[in-house]
């Protein structure tokens, strides 16, 4: 009898393995030579360079110090390190035989040409809603590239994680395919926000917090996540910037990384900035703050601006005089001059962190970061540089961050502070 029933579940498993294996399977797509640039329009290429900068592609398929597209970026997860794969059309080690049709699979079912399933650090979850005319656009783009040969590293993911087929179950389990459908009930800027937002821009890969098994949390989209050691804030309500984001500094964050009322881009939102959504034409740049002006509900906090400005000019005044707090002596003597703003106008070059997003969030490792390594020229505001203090102690560090959070904020004070710093300071930039 006990035999009988251990054969009847290795059937079942083998069956079950095999009806697995079925459904996972995807077929390969042939090969086809290199197609000349000349193949493709110039006006599609030059679309395809917008989407590109709108999806940032180079900022994840280019690692540090090697060509663009080339791939090797390398990308920590809770699983493994995943490195990315070389994007330019070579032939052996890009995309080069790639056609169109199997460019295509790959962003809107994440499945390769040879027919592996690929990993969701690739967010063809959000790349499943572009049209068809904007796939051909990039695929123009991409194939127009300089060809460069990089053989792609070999990933950290143990096994049987490292299984593509896999893939195939947490597809099943959590991922939608689909076109990206307008909201008739909105306006044409704001759908062109939200496609691009959902779609290429794929801002939710960062700032929504993700699961057990790494898919977004579709009921708390951009509501805030970590991401490569930095901390990617709420794009919601639950923003905690004593500033609502409005129009204007989206718009100026967006097409700038310098808001006047919150700080600059650091961090992994400086490259998006700085090498990704200035490809954009100015109207793109106005529908993504139209959507995300709606997903914040910022019309309903527009009041908050003026109490903020006086509490930041309160908060300035603090610093004037003798101090006998060593904590205030210490900011005096390292931060004062550079972000004291009198006359209560705030100077975006001089950030008032009154008015600082990272000094309100509820995690401190952004500030800890601009602390320790500072803001560099290529960060923020183009040629203005925030010195880093990195020879500071942890005990000092700590000391800075929860003296503005005591005097900048009404917020609780921030737990564990050195012991914080101290693991920031380990992971390095």
């Amino acid at each position: 009898m006990l035999k009988r029933v251990l054969i009847g579940l290795l059937a079942v498993v083998a069956v079950g393995l095999v009806g697995f294996g079925v459904f996972a399977w995807r077929p390969a797509i042939g090969k086809i030579a290199p197609p000349p640039p000349s193949a493709f329009s110039p006006d599609l290429v030059a679309r395809g360079e917008v989407l590109a900068g709108a999806g940032y592609c180079s900022t994840c398929h280019t690692t540090k110090g090697g060509q663009p597209f080339a791939g090797g970026y390398p990308m920590k997860t809770s699983f493994g390190v995943i490195y990315s794969t070389n994007i330019t059309p070579d032939a052996k080690t890009g995309i080069g035989t790639w056609s169109e049709a199997a460019f295509r699979r790959a962003m809107h079912q994440g499945v390769a040409r040879n027919g592996a399933h690929l990993f969701p650090a690739f967010p063809y979850d959000h790349f499943t809603k572009l049209s068809d005319a904007d796939v051909s656009a990039l695929y123009a783009y991409m194939m127009t590239r300089p060809a460069v040969v990089a053989p792609a590293k070999r990933n950290g993911i143990p096994f049987p994680l490292n299984i593509r087929a896999l893939q195939a179950g947490w597809k099943l389990l959590f991922f939608k395919p689909g076109r990206f459908v307008p909201d008739s009930g909105k306006s044409a800027e704001w759908n062109r926000g939200a496609y691009l937002a959902q779609g290429v821009s794929h801002c939710g890969a960062c700032h929504t917090p993700r699961g057990a098994l790494g898919a977004e949390k579709r009921d708390k989209a951009f509501a805030g996540a970590p991401i490569d050691n930095w901390i990617a804030p709420p794009l919601t309500a639950a923003n905690p910037s004593p500033v609502a984001w409005d129009q204007a500094e989206l718009v100026a964050y967006l097409r700038t990384g310098v808001s006047l009322y919150h700080g600059v881009a650091a961090g992994p939102m400086a490259p998006v900035v700085h090498d990704g959504l200035v490809r954009l034409p100015d109207a793109d740049i106005q529908a993504l703050a139209t959507y995300f002006v709606a997903v914040d509900g910022a019309a309903s906090r527009s009041a908050s601006l003026a109490t903020a400005l006086q509490k930041a000019a309160t908060a300035d005044r603090l610093n004037v005089g003798t101090q006998i707090d060593p904590a205030a002596r210490l900011y005096t003597a390292a931060c004062a001059s550079c972000h004291y703003n009198g006359g209560g106008q705030p100077n975006p070059l001089r950030p008032d962190l009154a008015l600082n997003s990272a000094v309100s969030l509820d995690d401190p490792t952004n500030l800890i970061r601009v602390v320790l390594y500072g803001v560099s020229a290529r960060d923020g505001a183009p040629g203005v540089v925030m010195p880093s203090f990195n020879r500071f102690s942890d005990a000092d560090v700590a000391t800075l961050a929860a003296y503005l959070r005591a005097t900048r904020t009404d917020k609780p004070a921030w737990p564990k502070l050195t012991d914080k710093v101290a693991a920031i300071r380990a992971q390095g930039r």
